[in-house]
């Protein structure tokens, strides 16, 4: 041909063979760079045809404007396609629709998270296993998981959280919580952290009786009880004590526990059974047990037996029990008494008895002598030709004489006999009205005996007989104590009446454990219903030896009624009261004196303020009716004021008490009555003419007047 049109010459041509041969060699590697074909790529005149023979045509492209165009594709295909195999370039999307969804295959994302504190763990941690250990008492189990807990650092918390969790609850817990205490010292828990944990008890006892009433009475037998188990060293109550303010809590928790529990006589075995011992039986339940015990014993004749039942009771504080019901036995069936002495002298020959247990057992029956003669009428013969039976045979020391004679000579000289008959009237009529709650017919009764003189021994009966009922029965005679003071009895006979039982609380406490606590808030309640007032609480603690258990009473007695809403907590401390908020008695209150200061009758509104229910909250109807004579500028508050003084509805601490409620806060009332002051002024001194507050508020009101000068 003699045209080179679309031909190439030879060294082109050798050119553009190398160039194929080295694209088919790289193009079965993926690495192989698809730009050594393109750089062979040889130009070729716009008139001429591309070239075929030998050359990959799929890898070049042109334009419809002619134009040679490079491949970008890279084996990956062009707009349209899928791309390559492993191709990761550019935006995924994970569908969690997809069957093949890999939750991995998200992208992580770090989510900030508050760090826990390790105490709270613990906390947290230890309450439910308390909360188990109180279901199931095993303390082994308790012992395994507090192990296992770890963080031994904590146990002073552990510690708190128990005895604070047990002091809510019922005496079966309480002791729970001291056993499981002197399992886990040494064991698990050091001496070291018993008194941490302990200290911050005492630390918090502020705040603990703000929830619970007898806070520091129950805090004090837990102190109490530690030392007796041998977990807490005594001097930890001296250190403690100089460590704590005065005017806390824990420092009178201090006192109570060493006044109260660790220096009375026998103080160990108090302690120990205070909330039924480590067997969880009842004061009833032991009772029960001496009487099945000695009745078996009367039967079988078995001393041996006897004796080492009374050994398994495990209540040796508790023996003066067995002595009494011993002879008591021995009075009802006459034919018992040989053997019944037998007992007694094998049990104080052994040291089964001890010889206090034995002396105390009888003197308790030598007390118990009037009221035992009204089932025995021969009781008091039989008993004084036992005492010598015992004393000849040298189990029972001759000591017993000089008290048995010194009580019959006091009592002859007091008239036996007229006391005698009037303590059988009281029991029966006491009786009487627990059965049938009627206090109009027992004042009635009392008043047809005719011996106001014996009033301070009625009030003693009625208290020691509904300590040992339920709390219905206590609750009734704290009522019918306020309605014996309006009606018959004097101020003075109920101190007296309490300072009998105070003087005898020892005593009272053999039978009944939790005397003590329930003698403090039948006194605390009598202050709350004004039928004492807070100074005879003095008066009482004056009458009464400075370190004996009813002085330490009172003075439990005054804290309860120092704690926050007092009130309401110890008029309802049995069940009683009305049951109100504090919120629903003040809009009651305020409606009745709406409906009196709109044109009701005095006598309605003194009843609907008795129909509340609440004498310790009558400060408030003073307080109101103040206030709203205030901004009614209408002074017929007054005279409801005074019809309730003078029926005895509104007691003069009271009327004192709201009017010192005004004074503290007439800054705050002055901002809505200008005048608040000189209404305030007037009203105080008219009520100082009419003997409705106490003298001591003079100087409240010479400083209201000062102010108004000012």
């Amino acid at each position: 041909m003699a045209s080179n049109e679309g031909f190439l010459t030879n060294e082109q041509r050798e050119k553009l063979k190398i160039a194929t041969q080295n694209a088919e060699t790289l193009s079965s590697s993926p690495k192989s760079p698809t730009s050594l074909l393109s750089e062979h790529l040889i130009k070729v005149p716009a008139s001429s045809k591309a070239p075929t023979a030998g050359i990959a045509v799929r890898h070049v492209r042109r334009t419809h404007s002619g134009k040679l165009v490079r491949v970008k594709k890279d084996g990956a295909g062009g707009k349209g396609t899928w791309g390559k195999l492993l191709d990761t370039d550019g935006d995924s999307h994970i569908d969690r629709n997809d069957p093949n969804y890999d939750s991995g295959e998200e992208p992580y994302q770090l989510v900030g998270s508050r760090i826990s504190d390790p105490l709270d763990e613990y906390k947290k941690a230890v309450v439910s296993i308390i909360e188990e250990y109180f279901s199931n008492d095993d303390v082994e189990l308790a012992a395994s998981d507090l192990r296992e807990l770890g963080s031994n650092e904590y146990h002073p918390y552990f510690i708190k959280r128990l005895v604070s969790m047990a002091m809510d609850r019922h005496d079966k817990e309480k002791e729970m919580a001291s056993v499981l205490l002197s399992a886990l010292y040494a064991d698990v828990i050091s001496s070291t952290q018993i008194s941490q944990g302990f200290f911050i008890l005492l630390e918090s006892a502020d705040d603990l009786a703000v929830d619970i009433l007898d806070a520091v009475d129950v805090l004090a037998l837990f102190i109490a009880r530690a030392v007796v188990d041998d977990i807490l060293p005594p001097a930890f109550l001296t250190s403690a004590k100089k460590s704590l303010p005065e005017s806390s809590k824990g420092h009178q928790v201090i006192q109570t526990a060493e006044k109260s529990y660790l220096s009375a006589p026998h103080h160990a075995e108090l302690v120990e059974r205070r909330w039924g011992g480590s067997t969880h039986i009842t004061v009833e339940e032991v009772k029960k047990k001496i009487a099945d015990l000695l009745r078996e014993y009367v039967e079988s004749g078995d001393t041996f037996e006897a004796c080492r039942c009374i050994r398994e009771l495990g209540v040796s504080f508790f023996h003066h029990e067995v002595v009494k019901r011993a002879i008591i036995l021995a009075m009802e069936i006459r034919t018992s008494e040989p053997l019944i002495l037998k007992l007694l002298k094998e049990a104080a020959e052994e040291g089964l008895i001890s010889s206090s247990q034995m002396l105390k057992g009888f003197a308790r029956l030598a007390e118990g002598l009037d009221d035992l003669a009204l089932d025995i009428p021969s009781a008091k013969t039989l008993f004084e030709s036992l005492v010598p039976k015992a004393i000849s045979q040298g189990w029972l020391d001759a000591s017993i004489l000089k008290p048995v004679a010194g009580e019959d000579g006091e009592v002859h000289n007091e008239d036996d006999e007229k006391v005698k008959r009037f303590k059988e009237e009281a029991v029966t009529i006491i009786h009487e009205y627990f059965l049938s709650d009627d206090i109009p017919e027992l004042i009635r009764s009392l008043e047809d005996l005719g011996m106001p003189e014996f009033n301070p021994i009625f009030l003693k009966k009625l208290i020691t007989l509904a300590m040992d009922r339920k709390n219905r029965e206590k609750e009734m005679a704290s009522v019918l104590l306020s309605s014996l003071h309006i009606e018959i009895f004097s101020t003075e006979d109920i101190v007296n009446g309490f300072v009998m039982l105070l003087e005898s609380a020892e005593d009272t406490a053999l039978d009944i454990l939790d005397a003590s606590n329930e003698l403090a808030l039948f006194l605390a309640r009598a202050v709350i219903d004004d039928v004492l007032a807070p100074l005879n609480l003095e008066e009482i603690g004056s009458k009464l030896a400075p370190n004996c258990s009813g002085s330490e009473t009172v003075h439990v007695a005054r804290s309860l009624i120092a704690a926050r809403h007092a009130g309401e907590r110890i008029l309802r401390c049995w069940g009683g009261g009305t049951g109100w908020a504090v919120e629903d008695a003040k809009d009651k209150i305020m409606k009745l004196l709406e409906e009196y200061e709109s044109g009701g009758v005095v006598s309605e509104a003194c009843q609907c303020i008795r129909d509340l229910g609440m004498p310790f909250f009558n400060h408030e109807v003073v307080k109101k009716a103040l206030v709203m004579a205030m901004e009614k500028k209408n002074d017929r508050m007054l005279d409801l004021l005074h019809e309730c003084f003078c029926e005895g509805l509104i007691t003069i601490n009271q009327m004192t008490k709201g009017f010192g409620r005004i004074k503290d806060g007439l800054d705050d009332l002055a901002l809505d009555i200008p005048n608040a002051h000189q209404k305030f002024t007037f009203y105080a001194d008219y009520a100082l003419n009419k003997g409705w507050l106490l003298p001591s508020f003079d100087s409240f009101s010479s400083a209201a007047t000062v102010q108004t000068v000012d």
